[in-house]
């Protein structure tokens, strides 16, 4: 597997929905993020949800984890830095910063899964996918 990192940032301001009674973003929200800077990596590099759903497949999360270093606030605007992490296995990867000016706020991780249009789990990596991570220099 090839050591290339695929990498997007996207920048966001908290809003005040997303806040406790402190106006300090509550925890659950940093998964949001994480989710607004994944969809923004796909479509930058051309492997969209749409795109895995064209191919019959859903990609469910399995495994999420977010570590906070700092809080953000009501108003902040932070970036959402988001990387590929290629393995060989048929699954999705991503890591994840989020960062308030330079300062370092969260990281987190996210592993997502192939089902098929029977919802059941793909041990194999889709050709679709494999092509993409050819096109990418990945393999």
């Amino acid at each position: 597997m090839s050591s290339k990192i695929l990498k997007s940032r996207i920048q966001l301001k908290v809003r005040f929905s997303e806040c406790d009674p402190l106006q300090i973003v509550w925890h659950g929200n940093y998964l949001k993020y994480f989710e607004e800077g994944r969809e923004d990596f796909c479509i930058q590099h051309g492997i969209s949800y749409l795109d895995m759903k064209k191919h019959a497949y859903a990609t469910p999360i399995v495994k999420s984890n977010c570590e906070h270093k700092s809080p953000l606030e009501y108003g902040d605007t932070f970036e959402v830095e988001t990387s590929f992490q290629p393995v060989d296995a048929a699954k999705l990867v991503f890591t994840y910063k989020i960062f308030k000016k330079a300062k370092l706020v969260c990281v987190g991780e996210t592993t997502q899964v192939f089902l098929n249009e029977s919802r059941e789990l793909v041990l194999i990596n889709p050709p679709f996918f494999l092509d993409w991570k050819k096109k990418m220099g990945l393999i």
